[in-house]
């Protein structure tokens, strides 16, 4: 990664190396928000899983 920076550096091209690390980091940083999202996602499942059960069983003592 040394050498391309170095590169890119000596080419004049500064503005195409941060664009090219503001790209890269955005769209790390989506990917890790959807994975968040889709872990919430997940438990908020299983939440309404757990509340599902609790009111059969409860429907079934009536």
């Amino acid at each position: 990664m040394d050498e391309l920076t170095r590169t890119v550096i000596e080419r004049g091209d500064l503005a195409h190396l941060a664009l090219f690390l503001w790209a890269s980091s955005s769209t790390a940083l989506l990917v890790w928000s959807l994975r968040e999202m889709a872990k919430v996602n997940q438990h908020f499942n299983d939440f309404v899983q757990e509340i599902a059960s609790l009111n059969r069983l409860f429907r079934k003592d009536d």
